[in-house]
């Protein structure tokens, strides 16, 4: 545990005071009752050796208590992430501990306090959970340590520790999550197909007895003939293939949710879909882009690729201006030859909206296969579900209503355009996303 003391000072207790308000008001009565005199003058004594005695005891040790905050280096953006304070009491006797952790204030909010009485010599630990809703450096200060011995009379105030500084990550928590799923082959819990799927493609995998419904161009002739049955070939799925992000981080992408912006819900999004795709043996890359493409990272396989992503998302900033979907398509054209899926996270509020953009992404679709994930508006459904008991709230109700209809007849128009779209919340974005991948590819849509 490392040991840092940056400051110690003793304030007087809030008990010494209202003892010494006490005596006061006896020595102010004493000039009428004399007799008074006695005992605020008693009380006098006895509060200054019981002040004294207490001062030996605070002091006693040069470092009384020792304290440790542990937690990672990174924090998971969206997610609860725990922080734990270790504390060592090294005095002979009971101690009451008011801990007062400095935390970034980026959180918006006062430091984390914690109240704690240790026996002596006990070690204990305290923990807490914060929840980072944007990415970037975050600054811990240290840890103030208020300390009353059972006397009860004198505060000492330790301050313990280094600043830390962490950096708030796209959500890796949610990724190991979905990427233990994908493992245990639990994927279809939230609503995915399970992937492998007869197909035509490349990828042999055996020979097998023919069945009723198997295709009959799959009949491997010379296997018939040396086991007098008719046999056929099965193939995987096709691996290797090419699997995109498009993230959008232009002014649509900056309405939040849950305190955090679209953007950063794409990202962690992008981040989960990535580690699942590699998992499936698909190459994964990103492309984000603005008023101009920002950052390409190609397709691959490798066991660096993750890291590259992670790295990359991690770095994204944005002043949300227009995205320019020209640029968008330019880029694709001359960066990406071989036909992939691209999923293109972005955000759509109203048809015209969706009509300026739609000729970019047929020509997109004419290329790769493209499936555009757009987002609910969840203020919207919750004013679709009030009670219309006035005219005001008839009114909200029906423009909301519009606008949710309005967000279904973009998908429907995208469909019949033949680009694939998905229409999800936020906070099911991950899964949808996912479910919305395996689908494709079990299909073999691309």
């Amino acid at each position: 545990m490392r040991k840092v003391f940056y400051a110690m000072s003793f304030y007087f207790s809030r008990l010494f005071y209202i003892t010494g308000g006490i005596i006061v008001a006896i020595l102010v009565v004493s000039f009428f009752e004399p007799v008074l005199m006695q005992v605020a003058l008693l009380m006098s004594a006895s509060l200054a050796v019981i002040t004294l005695i207490d001062t030996v005891f605070i002091f006693s040790r040069k470092h009384p208590v020792l304290a440790e905050r542990i937690c990672a280096d990174r924090f998971s953006n969206g997610d609860d992430n725990t922080v734990t304070l270790k504390i060592v009491n090294r005095l002979p006797y009971r101690i009451t501990l008011l801990v007062i952790d400095e935390i970034p204030k980026q959180f918006g909010e006062e430091n984390i306090e914690k109240r704690i009485v240790l026996a002596e010599r006990e070690t204990v630990s305290v923990s807490y959970q914060l929840r980072p809703v944007e990415r970037g450096e975050y600054q811990f200060g240290r840890i103030n340590l208020l300390l009353h011995t059972p006397l009860n009379m004198m505060t000492r105030h330790v301050i313990i520790g280094d600043e830390k500084m962490v950096a708030v990550y796209p959500s890796f928590i949610q990724m190991r999550r979905f990427h233990l799923k994908a493992i245990a082959g639990q994927l279809r819990e939230t609503g995915g197909r399970a992937l492998r799927k007869i197909g035509h493609s490349l990828e042999f995998e055996q020979i097998k007895d023919y069945v009723a419904g198997d295709d009959s161009r799959t009949i491997n002739w010379k296997a018939t003939a040396r086991r007098n049955s008719i046999m056929v070939n099965n193939f995987m799925d096709e691996r290797s293939q090419q699997v995109i992000c498009l993230i959008d981080k232009g002014r649509n992408m900056k309405m939040p949710f849950k305190g955090m912006s679209l953007l950063d819900h794409a990202i962690n999004a992008t981040l989960v879909l990535s580690n699942i795709v590699l998992v499936k043996q698909d190459k994964a890359g990103m492309i984000s882009f603005g008023k101009k493409v920002d950052q390409f990272i190609p397709p691959d396989k490798k066991s660096a690729q993750l890291s590259i992503l992670m790295e990359s998302l991690y770095r994204q900033k944005t002043d949300f201006m227009d995205t320019d979907f020209g640029a968008l398509y330019a880029s694709i054209r001359y960066r990406i030859k071989q036909r992939s899926l691209l999923i293109l996270f972005t955000n759509f509020e109203s048809m015209y909206g969706m009509e300026r953009q739609l000729p970019f992404l047929k020509k997109i679709a004419s290329h790769h296969a493209v499936l555009v994930v757009f987002f609910e508006n969840t203020e919207l459904s919750e004013l679709q579900q009030i009670s219309a008991d006035s005219v005001e709230k008839i009114y909200l109700k029906v423009i909301a209503n519009k606008f949710a209809l309005e967000k279904r007849l973009i998908v429907k128009e995208l469909q019949k355009n033949g680009i694939m779209a998905l229409l999800t919340s936020p906070e099911k974005l991950s899964a949808n996303t996912i479910n919305k991948y395996l689908d494709i590819k079990a299909r073999q849509l691309f």
